[in-house]
């Protein structure tokens, strides 16, 4: 498998981890009544402790910039412009996303936006690397 298309998959499990997590811990699911509203409807939720809602919105981005991302790194697959920059690029933006995950979820703002930035960066470097700028 092109490795381009490495890093998307990658990607995408990364996405299903934290969406997954962040549905766990909505539900406190290691409690057995946690348990119980994981493998129901969720109808009855608890609030969200800060924890959870952290959660929720880190698995929320991160879907949001999934997409972004795959976007980009398909389409230079499909015009075959996966050059040096265009996968410095992508594992730029892949291991900033890693970073980032447990920085939001540990609530550390500014860093957590830093991080972010340099996520954004990784994927302005696979649209330099495709000379769509």
């Amino acid at each position: 498998m092109p490795k381009l298309l490495s890093l998307v998959i990658c990607m995408a499990l990364l996405t299903w981890l934290v969406v997954l997590g962040a549905s766990l811990i909505r539900a406190r699911a290691w409690t057995p009544k946690g348990l119980m509203l994981a493998f129901g409807n969720r109808d009855n939720l608890p609030p969200a402790t800060p924890l959870a809602g952290r959660a929720g919105r880190a698995a929320a981005n991160t879907f949001e910039n999934l997409v972004f991302f795959a976007v980009l790194a398909l389409a230079a697959q499909a015009a075959g412009a996966t050059n040096e920059r265009v996968l410095l690029g992508a594992q730029v933006f892949l291991w900033a996303r890693v970073v980032y995950l447990p920085v939001y979820f540990a609530g550390i703002p500014f860093l957590r936006t830093g991080v972010w930035a340099v996520s954004v960066v990784g994927m302005a470097m696979m649209v330099l690397g495709m000379g769509m700028a």
